[in-house]
This record gives structure tokens, sequence and C-alpha cells, in this order.
């Protein structure tokens, strides 16, 4: 008798044993019906062993699905990440599963092909049916998809179904998507854009790529065209792309569909169930073969993958902070390094980490300098807020007011970026000084003023502004403290009440479909001055854009974030490269109170690298990214009695080790998010240090109770 241990996407390490039936030829990674309880599950056949239990408890598969095996490189991973991020495996294995639906049999749709019988004497509307059901790229309709694609009535197609001349066939209803053509016109590469993507195209086996080109550059031109190149090689290569918003994904599909002649399969939240169920599928069995996502899609189950691209790759965007904890850039280079892949870091601003590892070699690269075509990079200036003050109670200094003047003054569209949503981030009364918060959080709302409502960002929390204060009953004592988005449109429209003034948050394009709508009247030339959050910074363009304004560059420099003034200068860079990107001169205006500070200087003399080496050595000094590594552990309770005492617990269950700092346990900036009370140790090792190793060993000692919870992340990015 055979044994099998069966994996199921369910939070357990091992897999659960159970006996081969003669007649069923499986291999480690199929998919295998078992029974669990009263249920039938699901699960994949992880290896081969004799059983601990004993032989007579032990159940029988139940069958052997017809489902392409998980290849040995998706299961290499699923093991790797489980280890990396201290989780269980069946929890990655649940993230590659997705959707459940994918696996089961269906759903069923009745298709159109010729039938046995012939008939004389067709009409002309039928000889026309006839005529394209025959053709030899036919791809099997349905009655209404036949009848819409032939502008002829279902009640022809069904008499001819009833003569015989047709016949309809029982398909399954996720059929292939179109294939990818290799004969369209390729761009037209500058000698260092053909360089980088040759080197992409030549590489053999695992080789990872930092692409690092100026805003403008080409970059989507070189990793297009060596996907070309890999096509080329290999016509059953699989190439994944991801994003980090999902705003950019309409551009850059139209973009493949351009070259490729079909469009890439589309894998994020927003797709519908049916196409997601489709896209998995096709993945699996490996006929989709461009690959365009969001984060998640680097756990899908790819065949025959030869190229991942991580787009931004310095975007915070790839970063999971709640569920499954992860990073899909670092997991993007250890999924290639197991599928023996090329993996592409595409970005302006390269993160610390991804640029420490070219200058050490462990990266190759690939250096663009100039912008692509007729695109300029845009003028930097600095206004200094304290020798250029706006008026009272307002956001825009002199200097810009007429800087955006000037340029809607040729007819030419302006941007002005501020990172945040609503019209004030804070509303106080100003007879008792009472602040509005989120119940059950430590947290503010938010004023909404185009909305009318109150709004916490971290819960979704929302309430209508009241009139009196909730605390000393004052009427229209409430006063709202600080700009958001809103209030700068506002101020805006006051300043130039003629010009079309929009506003672009998630607030107001909150799907693939406003976005896209958004974009196409800014590229149509119907917006004169774009107010948006950073959701306008990322990758798109205007061509008729020629200046932008950032109204506090200093925002994204407060709080205790190691990474502040690294991120800082990503995003001021990135918005600043909207401008001058269709051969018009652009211009960047930053209002600031520290003009001095170094993210600053070098974004005024356009030296990003003496940036980047002063904040390499200060990570170095401190020990932090990419020089050591990070991990938190969060306590989380709704009695502050029972953190109390998980806290002693944890404390207690602490190993000493060489080469590990903790620190804490205390309270993150906001200790307190829809009832449950938060402790957070932060977890420093030396870079040769296991760390995943050690909080596991940690953790198999931690014992509490079902009212605590304990959450482990691997090098945090949010510290709030």
């Amino acid at each position: 008798m055979r044994f099998a241990q069966i994996q199921l996407a369910m939070p357990f390490n091992e897999g659960f044993d159970y006996s081969i039936p003669d007649g069923i030829d499986v291999d480690v990674g199929n998919f295998v019906a078992i029974p669990l309880g009263n249920q039938t599950k699901i699960g994949v056949i992880w290896g081969f062993d004799a059983p601990e239990t004993k032989i007579e408890k032990i159940k029988p598969i139940i069958a052997k699905l017809d489902i392409p095996r998980l290849s040995n490189e998706v299961m290499q991973f699923i093991d790797w990440v489980s280890r990396y991020l201290v989780t269980y495996r069946g929890s990655i294995l649940g993230q590659v599963l997705r959707p459940y639906e994918a696996l089961l049999d269906g759903p069923f749709i009745n298709r159109i092909v010729l039938g046995e019988n012939s008939v004389e004497k067709l009409t002309q509307q039928r000889q026309k049916i006839i005529d394209l059901v025959s053709c030899p790229d036919y791809a099997p309709l349905t009655r209404q998809e036949l009848s819409a694609q032939s502008q002829i009535s279902t009640a022809t197609i069904t008499q001819l179904l009833k003569s015989g001349a047709l016949k309809e066939l029982k398909t399954n209803a996720d059929l292939p998507f179109d294939p990818i053509k290799l004969n369209g016109k390729p761009a037209d590469l500058n000698p260092q854009q053909q360089a980088a993507k040759n080197a992409i195209a030549k590489a053999d086996g695992f080789a990872p790529f930092l692409l690092d080109g100026v805003t403008g550059s080409g970059k989507t031109e070189v990793y297009l065209e060596a996907i070309a190149d890999i096509l080329a090689q290999d016509e059953n290569a699989q190439i994944l792309i991801l994003l980090p918003e999902i705003s950019l994904t309409q551009a850059v599909i139209s973009r493949i569909e351009q070259r490729f002649g079909a469009k890439p399969v589309e894998w994020h939240n927003e797709i519908p169930m049916p196409q997601k169920r489709r896209a998995w599928r096709m993945i699996n069995n490996g006929s989709a073969q461009i690959i365009i996502g969001a984060r998640s899609a680097i756990f899908l189950p790819f065949q025959n993958l030869k190229l991942i691209v991580v787009d931004e790759e310095h975007d915070t965007s790839y970063k999971q902070d709640d569920g499954l904890r992860y990073h899909a850039r670092d997991l993007a280079v250890v999924r290639a390094k197991f599928a023996g892949a090329r993996v592409v870091l595409a970005s302006a601003t390269p993160s610390l980490e991804t640029r420490n590892n070219a200058k050490t070699n462990k990266y190759n690269h690939l250096l663009l300098t100039n912008r692509f075509g007729l695109a300029v990079l845009p003028n930097i200036e600095l206004v200094n807020l304290k020798e250029y003050p706006p008026p009272k109670d307002k956001w825009l200094s002199p200097l810009m007011i007429e800087a955006i003047a000037d340029s809607l003054s040729r007819k030419e569209q302006a941007l002005l970026f501020l990172n945040r949503r609503g019209y004030a981030p804070v509303v106080l009364c100003k007879r008792c000084g009472h602040r509005m918060m989120s119940p059950n959080s430590a947290s503010w709302l938010v004023e909404h003023r185009f909305s009318g409502r109150l709004i916490c960002h971290l819960t979704g929390y929302s309430i209508k502004k009241p009139i009196n204060c909730p605390e000393c009953n004052g009427y229209d004592t409430l006063t709202s403290i600080g700009p958001g988005i809103e209030r700068i449109a506002v101020e805006a429209k006051e300043l130039f009440p003629n010009a079309r003034i929009e506003v672009f948050s998630s607030d107001t394009a909150n799907s693939p479909t406003q976005v896209r709508a958004i974009i196409e009247r800014m590229e149509k030339g119907e917006i004169d001055i774009i107010i948006g959050t950073q959701i306008v910074a990322k990758g798109h363009n205007f061509p008729n854009l020629t200046f932008v304004g950032v109204v506090d560059g200093d925002l994204g420099l407060k709080g205790g974030d190691p990474r502040a003034g690294e991120r800082t200068y990503q995003i001021l860079t990135q918005v600043a490269g909207r401008a001058g990107r269709s051969g018009l001169k652009g211009k960047a205006m930053i209002q600031t109170f520290y003009p001095e500070n170094d993210a600053f200087v070098a974004l005024l003399n356009n030296d990003r690298d003496s940036f980047l080496d002063i904040e390499t050595q200060m990570r170095a000094m401190a020990g932090l990214p990419p020089f050591g590594r990070l991990a938190s552990l969060q306590l989380m309770a709704k009695d502050e009695a029972a953190l109390s005492e998980a806290k002693d617990i944890v404390n207690n269950a602490l190993i000493n080790a060489e080469g590990i700092e903790i620190w804490g346990p205390a309270p993150p900036p906001i200790a307190l998010i829809r009832g449950w009370h938060r402790l957070r140790y932060l977890v420093r090792a030396e870079k040769n240090v296991d760390l995943s190793a050690f909080i596991l060993a940690w953790r198999k000692r931690i014992k509490l109770t079902p009212k605590v919870r304990l959450i482990i992340d691997i090098e945090p990015y949010s510290f709030l």
C-alpha cells in the first residue's frame, strides 16, 4: 500500500496522510479530492512517506483531478515563503489556489459548431452563419454570441440547429485567451535602451536586473522589447508584469496590446470572479503568456515562467500590511530564482535595498540616463515658505500661484500634489479643544467637505459633520485644521475661476473605470489643473502637462519611519517627472519649510546618488535594512489586562541570541484601532542572522489565550 501527504489550503505546516488506491497514478504536485470529516476537500500531493499513524485509520484518496500539477518551482517557492514569513505552508498554498472555484468542474456552456447534416437551398442569412462557423479560425460561440457577431437573429440559428447543419457542444465556459503575436512594430530604441534590452533578453537562467532610468526614459519600451525577444526564443514562455497600482494597468495593457496584438491577462482584486477563474486556469495550464497584475500575482501557478518585471519597484504598495504580510518585490526575486527566470526591477528612484544589491553586483545594473524621444527633464525649484509664505488661511505661495498662471496662459496644464485626502486632516472645537476622533480608535477624523462627512481613513468609520461640538455642545465651533486636496481645490478655484479643475484621489476615482476616465480627460486637455494625491504621481503620461506644484514637500518627512527621507525623495521625483514628457519644457516647484533638507537639495541639483549615498551611510550606521534585518511582533487585545498578561508571556518566552536586538514592547503611534489595544516589539538582526528562524523559535515558546492576537511581520514597512 502506498501513502501520500496531502497539503490543504488551510493553516497547517504538514500534509495529511492518505492512502493511494490501486488504479490511481499520482505524482508530487497532483491535485486530489480527499475526505476530511464529512466533507470532500481538494489538496495537493506534497510527498510520499510511510505514515506515523496506524494504517487502519488512514483514509484513501477519492480521486485524482484533471488539473495540471503544480510545478516543482511553485512548490519550492511555497515552502520557502512559509519559512521566511514564519507562517503556515497551507496559508501560502491558499494564496496560490485562489480562486478556489478554479479547481472545481465547470461551469459549462453550450457552444455552436458545424453539424453532420448538409442543407440544400440555404437562405442568404443561413449561408452567412454556415460560412462563419466553417472558417478555420472560428472559435466556438454561444447562440447569443453568434447572433451578435453575424447580426442574424437567434431564431435563424435555432432553425439550423434543428436541421442538423449546426450542433451545440457542452464545453467549459473558460476558453483560452487570444494568442500573442510577435509581428508587431518594435519600438525604436536608443543605444542605452537597446543595450539594456539585449542584456535582459540574452540572459540565461536566473538573472536579476535593476533597470534604473530617469522618469520618462522609456523603461517600459525596454522590457516590452525584451519580452518580444524572450517569446521568440521560447513560444511557450510566460511573463509576469507587476504594477503597484491598478490605475496604471489600463495604460500598460494598451501598450502591450499595440505591441503584441492581444491583451495581456489581468490579475487584481477589481476583476470579477469568472475572469479571475479563467485567468488562473489558463496560467496553470501554461496557455496564458503575458500576465499583468498587482502584488498577489506573484503567487500564481506558472508552468514556464521566464521573466518577472516589477515596475516602479520602489513603491510601497508592493508591501502588504494586513493578512499575509509580504513584499512582492522581494518575493519576485526569490520566485525568479526558483524558476530559473530573469527578474527586472524597474525604477527612476530605486529603493536602497535594490540599489545596494546593484552596487554590490548581486544585481545587474542597467542605466538609462536620458528621457525617451522628445521628453526633457523638468527644472525643479524650491519655495522657502519662511520667505514666501501663502496668504493667511491659504496654502499656495505667491510664487506657485504665478507659476500656475503662467502655465495656464500658454494653454498648458498644471498639477498640484498633496498626499492628503479630504478637505482637512483635523477637526477640533475652537471653544473646548475637543478633537473629532474615530470611536474605539486613536485616529483623527478627516473632513471631506465635498460629501459633508468626517471619515476615518484607517477604519472607514464615517459620520455627517455635526453642527454642535459633541463635547461642549458649542454651536458652529468645529473648525478645520490643515489642508487636504479638497481645500487646495477650493483655493485654486478662487484663484483661477475660469480653469477646469479636477480632484484625483481614491475618493474621486475608486475603480479602474473612474481612474481611466480622469486620465483620458487629462490626456484630451479637458482639465486645466489636476489636484491629486500619490495616485497622480505614478506612471501617467500627460502630454500637455508642464507645471507640477508640490503643496507640502515636508509632509512625508514627519514621523519615526526610518525610510521617511527615501520615500519623500522617491515620490517627489516621481510627481515632478510628470512634467515635460512630450517635448514641452516642464517645471516643478516644491513648497517647504526645510529647503536645506538633503532630499530637497538632491532634487534641486538633480543629484540622486549623493542623497542616496547619505541615506545609505545613515542606514549602515544604524544597522537597518539593507545592512541589517527587521521584524515586528504585534500583540492585540480588546482587554488591556489581557494585553498586559500577554506581554509578560512573550517577555518570558524570549530567547537570547547573538546578533539580535529587541526593542519594546511599546505602543505604536496609533495604539487603539477598532477597540483593539496594541503593543509592538521591533526586532533588529545582523545581516548574517537567520531572523525568520529566530522569530519561529520565539513564537513556538509563546502560549497565548484566544483573547490575544499575535501578528508577525518580516521586514515591516508600516510603523503606525
